[in-house]
């Protein structure tokens, strides 16, 4: 048996309940990890309150959320791994991926091999946001070098990683994030900083090559105000906005949204890049398996610099 967290009714994070639950068992193809740490990120909270992916999920039961993982690989039915192995990876997404727990059974085709350079609580910061970050620049906008690129939400979780993936592609990368957190934003390489609060889009020229929209709602039109004609606007709140492709047509901005999904072979693009350096995840706060309703307390208050993780022994 082994400590788990399910969701029996939808709502706030006191509906987190602890509970034993038998080890999974793996089919050909999946792994067993014994989890050394999770990741926390919007779509949890969402998912716990009834919105995010809960409609998708809600029909299995015990229903365990959580999808960002890093830990040791304990028995495999797979040629990727063996016994032993350090691996991270998102599981499952946008599925049912039951992560929070002591052990996770995993397709092994969606991990990759942890890096010796980073420690457990660092790659499951490098999940979810990582991949989306990654998704979004490389393989959908398609960043080049010289191109100018506005990052909102810069300090978050997706926001802090993008920042670092597109000055590595060779952008020119601006910001945003409230003021208190502009030398955290310029500390990541971006090259400008926009304090969101008191900030006239409207009076800004048309001079991004790429938006990267992790908000929403308005939010898509300050965006639409400053991204130039043939530019491209993704939006990627998980709350999906169907007006993003409209309202950018109509500025002659290609303009869409897109959910991550699990990718093994990306996770090895993560993996390379958090061993040479070039990214590096901010963890600015780590709970302990006890604390997951604190953790989600905490990503749900919006101000979460980088990420928050939970932590296993």
């Amino acid at each position: 048996m082994m400590k788990a967290i399910i969701l029996k009714e939808p709502g706030e994070a006191g509906q987190l309940e602890y509970t034993d639950l038998p080890v999974p068992t793996i089919v050909q193809g999946e792994v067993l990890i014994r989890v050394k740490a999770i990741s926390i990120n919007p779509v949890d909270v969402k998912t716990r309150a009834g919105k995010g992916v809960y409609g998708r999920i809600k029909a299995e039961q015990p229903l365990v959320i959580g999808w960002d993982v890093s830990g040791v690989v304990e028995e495999s039915l797979s040629d990727l791994f063996k016994a032993g192995d350090e691996v991270f990876g998102m599981v499952d997404f946008p599925g049912h991926g039951k992560v929070y727990a002591e052990y996770v059974a995993a397709p092994a085709a969606q991990l990759a091999l942890k890096p010796a350079n980073v420690s457990h609580g660092e790659a499951a910061a490098a999940t979810l946001v990582a991949l989306t970050a990654w998704q979004a620049l490389v393989k959908n906008a398609k960043v080049q070098q010289g191109q100018k690129v506005l990052i909102h939400a810069a300090s978050g979780g997706v926001g802090h990683i993008a920042v670092q993936i597109a000055k590595h592609l060779g952008a020119l990368v601006t910001g945003t994030s409230s003021a208190k957190n502009k030398d955290f934003v310029l500390s990541l390489g971006a090259d400008e900083h926009i304090d969101y609060t008191d900030y006239n889009w409207s009076a800004h020229p048309r001079e991004y090559d790429f938006v990267l929209d992790t908000i929403g709602g308005e939010n898509i039109d300050h965006s639409l105000e400053v991204t130039k004609e043939g530019g491209t606007l993704i939006s990627i709140p998980s709350g999906l906005n169907e007006q993003v492709t409209d309202k950018a047509k109509s500025k002659g901005v290609n303009g869409y949204f897109f959910l991550v999904q699990s990718n093994g072979e990306d996770m090895k693009h993560i993996a390379d890049l958090l061993e040479k350096g070039v990214i590096k995840p901010h963890v600015s706060q780590t709970f302990s398996f006890g604390q997951m309703a604190e953790a989600h307390r905490q990503v749900e208050s919006g101000r979460t610099v980088g990420k928050a993780i939970v932590a296993l022994p």
